[in-house]
């Protein structure tokens, strides 16, 4: 069973880093794209950073040059290392793969179980 398994959330001082890492474990023969979204309390789930299969990366205009989503292919992980934290960044985060299960001719979108961020002093 192909399943996305989030780590790294956390309470963190505003200012500080965070790195969330996300890993598809199960038979997968390849990964697309990896995304990265967050949740605020009330609010609607919103993109937060994308890295194609070929390593482009886009980002929220909220997140330019705070974040950066990287991605290890052999490992099936993508990364969203966080700085310069703010209060804003509150919310749970999830991860979104395009993933092609062994046995399957076609890509499938994949959610993680979502890991809470929370910026407070």
């Amino acid at each position: 069973q192909v399943q996305l398994v989030e780590s790294g959330g956390g309470l963190v001082q505003p200012g500080g880093s965070l790195r969330l890492s996300c890993v598809a474990t199960g038979s997968i023969l390849g990964s697309g794209a990896m995304r990265w979204y967050r949740q605020a309390p009330g609010e609607q789930r919103e993109l937060v950073a994308a890295v194609a299969w070929g390593g482009v990366t886009t980002y929220a205009n909220s997140v330019k040059g705070r974040f950066a989503i990287s991605r290890d292919g052999a490992k099936n992980t993508v990364y969203l290392q966080m700085a310069s934290l703010k209060p804003e960044d509150t919310a749970v985060y999830y991860c979104n793969a395009d993933l092609r299960p062994v046995g399957s001719p076609r890509y499938t979108g994949y959610w993680g179980q979502g890991t809470q961020v929370t910026v407070s002093s």
